[in-house]
C-alpha cells in the first residue's frame, strides 16, 4: 500500500498589466488558518495599509475562535462539551453554524460541516491517507450529520444529538474571515482591495473597470479555464487535486461525499462567485461533490451566484450557471 498527500492553488492574480508608470500594488500579508491572508492595495490607495492591517488581526482572531487545531477554541470547547451538556456560545460561531445548516439543506447534504469523522476515518485529517473498512466507514457515518446538531436560536445553546459528533469548519471559515476583514476595511473607509486567503478564497472590494481580474484553473486540469473581473463579490474554488491519497494505484481525493461517505469524483474543480465568500467557499465543495446537478438546481433557485465546473471527462467539459452582477466571466477556448 502507498499514500502521497499534496495540496495546490487553483486562483491567480495578474495585474502588471493594469499598472499606469509610477503605480504600485502594496501586499500586506500574515499566515492564519494554515495559509496566508493577503490585503492588496493600489499605491493610490496607500492611506489604507491601517485598514488592511486591522483586517488581518480580525483573521488572527477568527483563527483563535474556529480552529479545531487548538484546546483553547471556542469550536473545540464546544466538540468536547456539546456531546454531555448544553452548550452556550457566541454570536459569531451560532451564526456561523446557523449558516452552515442553511447551506446543508439547500445543496441537500452536500455541504456538512461534521464531516471530520469521515477525513479521520479516511487519514486525511492526519495527512496519513488510509482505504477505511467498511466497519470504519459506517462507524465514522452514524456521526455525520447536521441533523444530529441541535441549535436554539433564541439562547445561542447547541447540543449534539449523539456522541462522536464534531464541527469543522475548514470549508467554510476563511471565507467567513474574508467577510469579516471586509467588514473591518470598510468601516475604516476603505473603498478599494482584493483580499485572499491561501489562494482558493478571494473578496474584491471596490476595484477600477470592471473589477479585480482572477483566473481559473483547477490543478488537475490541462488549461486555464477562464477568467474573471470581479467587483463586490467573492470566488471560491475547491477541487480535486488539492490534497489526494494513492492507495494501491487507486486516487482518492480528499473531499469527502458526507452523504456517501467516500471521496468525491467526476468534478476536477468548482469555482463560485456570489456576494460573500462564506457562501462562496461552502458552495464550492457542495458543487465539487454534487456536480453539475447540484450546481444548476442552486443557481435556479438562488439569484446571483455564479457556478463555473470543469468535468474529470474527456475533454475536460465546462459548464457554467447562473450569474452574478458584480462579476465578468470570459471563457477560454
Amino acid at each position: 500500500m502507498s499514500a502521497t498527500l499534496t495540496r495546490r492553488n487553483f486562483l491567480a492574480f495578474d495585474f502588471g498589466d493594469r499598472r499606469r508608470p509610477g503605480d504600485h500594488w502594496i501586499r500586506v500579508h500574515r499566515v492564519a488558518m494554515a495559509c496566508r491572508f493577503e490585503v492588496m492595495l493600489s499605491s493610490d490607495d496607500a492611506g489604507d495599509v491601517g485598514g488592511a492591517r486591522a483586517a488581518l488581526d480580525e483573521a488572527d482572531a477568527m483563527e483563535s475562535l474556529l480552529t479545531v487545531f487548538r484546546d483553547t477554541s471556542a469550536v473545540s470547547d464546544l466538540n468536547r462539551r456539546a456531546a454531555a451538556e448544553t452548550v452556550t456560545v457566541d454570536d459569531t460561531v451560532f451564526g456561523l453554524l446557523a449558516r452552515s445548516a442553511e447551506i446543508h439543506a439547500a445543496t441537500g447534504g452536500a455541504f456538512d460541516v461534521t464531516s471530520t469523522p469521515l477525513s479521520r476515518c479516511w487519514g486525511f485529517l492526519q495527512r496519513e491517507g488510509q482505504l477505511p473498512s467498511d466497519s470504519a466507514l459506517a462507524q465514522a457515518r452514524a456521526a455525520v450529520g447536521m441533523q444530529h446538531v441541535r441549535l436554539d436560536a433564541a439562547t445561542r445553546r447547541v447540543r449534539f444529538a449523539r456522541r462522536g459528533v464534531e464541527v469543522n469548519f475548514g470549508a467554510i471559515g476563511k471565507g467567513f474571515a474574508l467577510d469579516r476583514m471586509r467588514s473591518v476595511m470598510r468601516d475604516r473607509g476603505v473603498r478599494r482591495a482584493l483580499i485572499s486567503a491561501g489562494h482558493s478564497s478571494v473578496m474584491g472590494i471596490g476595484g477600477k473597470g470592471r473589477g479585480w481580474p482572477v483566473d481559473l484553473r483547477p490543478r488537475l486540469a490541462s488549461r486555464r479555464v477562464g477568467r474573471l473581473w470581479i467587483r463586490d463579490g467573492a470566488v471560491g474554488t475547491s477541487g480535486a487535486g488539492e490534497q489526494f491519497v494513492y492507495v494501491n494505484g487507486q486516487r482518492y481525493g480528499h473531499v469527502i461525499d458526507p452523504r456517501s461517505g467516500r471521496p468525491a469524483s467526476g468534478v476536477l474543480g468548482a469555482s463560485v462567485i456570489t456576494g460573500d465568500a462564506a457562501s462562496a467557499d461552502a458552495l464550492s465543495t457542495a458543487f465539487l461533490i454534487g456536480g453539475s446537478d447540484l450546481a444548476r438546481r442552486y443557481c435556479d433557485a438562488h439569484p446571483e451566484t455564479l457556478a463555473v465546473l470543469v468535468l474529470d471527462e474527456p475533454g475536460e467539459r465546462t459548464d457554467v450557471f447562473g450569474r452574478y452582477s458584480g462579476a465578468t466571466l470570459e471563457m477560454l477556448t
